[in-house]
């Protein structure tokens, strides 16, 4: 699995966060953990009021918002299939965590 690779979400929250995005470098394929963002239903989150920190996209028909506030590391054991890749918007998910690692204080 590859960085901005889209998989689905297995977990507990699989209806209001349907797919995640893995945000990792390929330097740590070989670790046994993924850093992911979910991808949170739109109609699921009341506004989004910054597009920039928050960019949205359609999956599978599903409209979805980037949410980096809600970042983890998963098992790759606990990830589902791969559905799509986002590498195309790269920059727009990078552009997103610059926001939450670099500009916070804004």
């Amino acid at each position: 699995m590859a960085q901005f690779d889209v998989l689905q979400n297995l977990g507990r929250q699989k209806d209001a966060i349907p797919f995640v995005v893995v945000v990792q470098s390929s330097q740590f394929d070989d670790f046994r953990r993924r850093v992911v963002v979910p991808l949170v239903r739109a109609s699921a989150l009341s506004k989004t009021e910054l597009p920039r920190f928050n960019p949205s996209f359609k999956i599978r028909g599903v409209a979805v918002v980037l949410h980096p506030l809600e970042i983890a590391s998963v098992t790759v054991s606990d990830l589902g299939s791969k559905v799509v890749s986002l590498s195309a918007d790269g920059e727009r998910i990078v552009a997103a965590l610059d926001e939450l690692f670099c500009r916070a204080w804004k």
